[in-house]
């Protein structure tokens, strides 16, 4: 038996088809729903990248590669940060303080955007998270990979 031959075996093929879309739903829940129960962008956002890792396991690292746009994923970072910015910066505007909840009295308590600013910003974590994360993960998990000629599907 040959040692040096990387075989993806259809166990975790078949896992990781059916935990990555799980995982992609399961994390944009978390994070829409994060300002009104335990949770939030931070959770939400490692549970959406834990997805590049399940295809990774799955598929190896160059069919992840060119499934997740390594670029489009930092340019996400940065949008990310500067929205969070933005609805910090809307309490300084409002003559209040950093990071102040403006739009507090929108809709019945338990509203998906009850929270007013809160849960715009707890979006803008979850995006943010999201795409630095699956950034860091796909660059570390690009110092594991083998050369394109040698990796078998």
């Amino acid at each position: 038996m040959k040692k040096n031959i990387n075989v993806r075996h259809i166990i975790v093929k078949d896992a990781a088809d059916i935990f990555t879309p799980l995982s992609l739903v399961f994390g944009f829940y978390i994070i829409l729903h994060g300002n009104l129960s335990p949770g939030g962008g931070f959770q939400g956002g490692v549970m959406i990248a834990a997805s590049a890792v399940l295809i990774y396991l799955g598929y190896g690292f160059k069919t992840a590669s060119s499934a997740i746009n390594m670029e489009v994923i930092r340019k996400g970072e940065a949008i990310a940060a500067i929205c969070y910015t933005c609805l910090a910066l809307l309490g300084i505007f409002f003559g209040l303080n950093f990071c102040r909840n403006v739009f507090f009295n929108n809709g019945a308590i338990g509203d998906l955007l009850s929270s007013g600013t809160i849960a715009f910003m707890n979006y803008a974590v979850g995006f943010k998270v999201l795409t630095g994360v699956s950034f860091l993960i796909l660059l570390m998990v690009s110092l594991l990979a083998p050369d394109s000629d040698s990796e078998h599907k």
